[in-house]
């Protein structure tokens, strides 16, 4: 069975980067009906927070990335970790080294002067005499010193690596924690993983860590490793370029399945198809055509990408996220029409949540006065007789919806003998408080009889007093 694993360091947010890392994953797990694990990566213990750990756990929720194991915390595995440094020094391959900062400063300096790649020497590889006093050793991987590294990459392709090219890295610091290129191989081979989807960032500890699985006789996973996100100047992602922290993009107003959809195509692609369900992401995603080269953030593609999500999502599903947003604008859901209608007649005028919400407003607040553009080109003495007449005609209509209260602003221009727009752009500033809104009439019909006509009351009121002072 495939068994992939995401393994985020709690050191900060849920980055963009990592999100995408997460989603290959959990996609080719998803796709081949196998497991998907959460790895909590915590051994940095002077950076690693509760915080980021929440953010990361919070993340993964709301953007719908269930595992089937886990989260699992590399702190809780201390022991176990000893246990297969242990193994290591019984079969040899690992040793105590005593250079203390000064001499590895000073060994990298002779190195660059003779232009040589700066690199652990060796010097307590083989070394049986008494240790210097005062020195905490760290422990040191014995790495193969001849032959190649071969990895057969399934986004890289085959790369090769002298053993040579190699130093014999630290896999417990002097304070005894271990360290990640040891963790994350014994997490690995323990947790069953099959495959090791992760960042390209990572492929030059991938030779250290193929040693270090056959010097334990543990089985290799295979490896695809993944470019980088970079921001639209070319450079790696990061604050600079904007939201980078998976939750400000939730605080943005972006669906979870868009985002998710733009990371799938950034850097994978099927065909000229832009716009994925998530069951269409699982049936089709696979590693042959995730793309070698690094790929580049676009804002305005991310927001035309949530668009097309919010037109075609359940009238539920959209009001299950938007909900939250109206909270902030101080409208209580109670008082006014259910949130899923208001979503689905605002879904094709809304880029983000946040824009829907902006919209969506006057369905459930009041407000004490009208948008001074509108209100001076709609609301002007001559509209008071239309506004006045539909009032007639709404105020006796006992059938309050889209149907009828058309009729009703149709029946106003015939009988005045003036266009449409003459009624229905004066009854819309008057009900929703400016000049933008969906069809009027289904504008009216959810934001509800009582209302309207108070509101209309109002904006007669206005008028009145406009053509007064005119």
């Amino acid at each position: 069975m495939i068994r992939t694993r995401f393994a985020p360091s709690p050191t900060g947010y849920l980055h963009i980067g990592g999100v995408r890392t997460a989603l290959y994953s959990w996609l080719y797990a998803k796709r081949h009906g196998g497991d998907f694990i959460l790895r909590i990566e915590d051994t940095d213990l002077e950076r690693s927070s509760v915080e980021s750990v929440n953010a990361i756990l919070e993340g993964m929720t709301w953007l719908g990335l269930d595992y089937n194991e886990g989260p699992f915390y590399q702190t809780k595995r201390f022991d176990r970790y000893k246990e297969v440094i242990q193994q290591l020094f019984d079969k040899g391959l690992a040793y105590y080294c005593y250079a203390t900062p000064e001499e590895l400063d000073e060994m990298r300096e002779k190195q660059k002067a003779n232009g040589e790649k700066p690199r652990y020497d060796g010097r307590y590889r083989d070394f049986s005499g008494e240790p210097p006093a005062g020195v905490d050793p760290v422990i040191r991987f014995k790495n193969p010193i001849d032959g190649d590294v071969e990895i057969e990459d399934l986004v890289k392709g085959k790369v090769v690596v002298n053993n040579r090219e190699l130093d014999d890295l630290i896999i417990a610091r002097s304070d005894g924690t271990p360290t990640y290129n040891l963790t994350v191989v014994v997490d690995d081979w323990d947790m069953g993983v099959t495959h090791v989807i992760r960042g390209d960032d990572h492929l030059n500890n991938t030779p250290r860590q193929i040693n270090l699985y056959k010097a334990l006789g543990a089985e290799l996973p295979k490896f695809a490793h993944i470019p980088m996100v970079l921001g639209e100047d070319g450079s790696r992602l990061s604050k600079r370029h904007g939201a980078v922290s998976v939750l400000q993009y939730k605080e943005q107003g972006f669906l979870p399945e868009a985002l998710l959809n733009y990371l799938v195509r950034l850097g994978w692609s099927h065909g000229d198809q832009e716009v994925f369900t998530i069951d269409e992401m699982v049936q089709k995603f696979d590693l042959e055509h995730v793309n070698g080269s690094p790929s580049t953030f676009d804002s305005v593609k991310l927001t035309w990408i949530n668009e097309q999500h919010i037109k075609v999502a359940t009238a539920d599903h959209l009001a299950t996220h938007l909900a939250p947003f109206m909270a902030d604008k101080g409208c209580d859901l109670d008082q006014g029409p259910k949130l899923s209608e208001v979503a689905n007649l605002l879904r094709e005028r809304a880029k983000t949540l946040i824009e829907m919400a902006d919209g969506a407003v006057y369905f459930y607040n009041d407000f004490e006065e009208f948008e001074a553009g509108a209100a001076k080109k709609h609301l002007r003495p001559a509209a008071l007789e239309a506004l006045q007449l539909l009032r007639t005609k709404l105020t006796a209509l006992d059938d309050w919806t889209a149907e009828p209260i058309h009729a009703c602003i149709q029946g106003t221009a015939d009988e005045l003998e003036v266009g449409m727009g003459k009624v229905g752009m004066p009854l819309r500033v008057a009900i929703t408080g400016g000049g933008q809104s969906p069809a009027i009439d289904a504008t009216a019909q959810l934001i509800g009889k009582e209302r309207c006509l108070t509101r209309l009351d109002m904006a007669i009121a206005f008028v009145e007093e406009r053509a007064k002072n005119a």
